[in-house]
C-alpha cells in the first residue's frame, strides 16, 4: 500500500494545490489515492480507467449490473446465457466481493486516516463527477451505463502504420516482370 500511495503529498505540497485553485483532479481510481487528494481538496474527480476488477465501479456509479445480463471478466460467457451460465456468473460475482474487501480494506483504512473520518473507498468513488471509462465497442459486450459515465473507444490500442498498397502492388508487379 505504501509502495502506491509513498507520493501522498505533506501538508505543505497540500497547502500549495489548494492555493493554486485547480478546477478538477483527472485520476485512475484502480489506485484511489487521488480519489482521496481530491476528496480533501474539495475537488471534483474525473476518473480514466478500463474497470475495477471487482465492480467497484458498478457499485459505486449505482449502475445497473445484473449477472444475468453482464458477463464477468474472466468467467468466458456470452450476453447470452443458458441458465446454468447464468448460475455461473453469479457465482463469479460472488467471489468479487472478497476480493474487493481484500484490495480495497487497506485504502479505506489509509483515507479514514488521511481525512480524518470514517470512510470506504466506494463512498469515496460515488463522487466522481465524471468516469470515462476505456471501453472497446468491438470487445466488450452491451451494458447500461450512467449518464455521467463517458465510453470511450481506442484509448488501449496502439497506432500502427499501414503499408502504401501502392508501393506493395509495385513490388508485386516487378517481382512478376509486369
Amino acid at each position: 500500500l505504501e509502495l502506491f500511495c509513498e507520493n501522498v503529498p505533506s501538508k505543505v505540497l497540500i497547502n500549495l494545490c489548494s492555493n493554486l485553485l485547480f478546477d478538477a483532479i483527472l485520476t485512475d481510481p484502480f489506485m484511489p489515492c487521488g480519489v482521496i487528494l481530491a476528496e480533501h481538496l474539495s475537488l471534483p474527480s474525473i476518473y480514466f480507467l478500463r474497470e475495477i476488477p471487482c465492480g467497484l465501479d458498478f457499485e459505486a456509479t449505482q449502475c445497473p449490473n445484473p449477472p444475468s445480463y453482464v458477463p464477468r471478466s474472466f468467467s468466458d460467457l456470452t450476453d447470452r446465457m443458458t441458465f446454468l451460465q447464468r448460475v455461473k456468473n453469479l457465482l463469479f460475482d460472488t467471489q468479487n466481493l472478497f476480493l474487493c474487501n481484500f484490495v480495497f480494506d487497506p485504502f479505506s483504512k489509509l483515507a479514514s486516516e488521511f481525512l480524518q473520518r470514517d470512510v470506504t473507498v466506494q463512498d469515496l468513488l460515488r463522487k466522481g463527477s465524471v468516469w470515462l471509462l476505456r471501453l472497446e465497442f468491438v470487445l466488450d459486450y452491451p451494458r447500461p451505463l450512467m449518464p455521467n459515465i463517458i465510453p470511450i473507444g481506442g484509448a488501449n490500442c496502439a497506432h500502427k502504420e499501414l503499408p502504401q498498397v501502392g508501393h506493395i502492388l509495385f513490388l508485386i508487379c516487378l517481382e512478376s516482370g509486369g
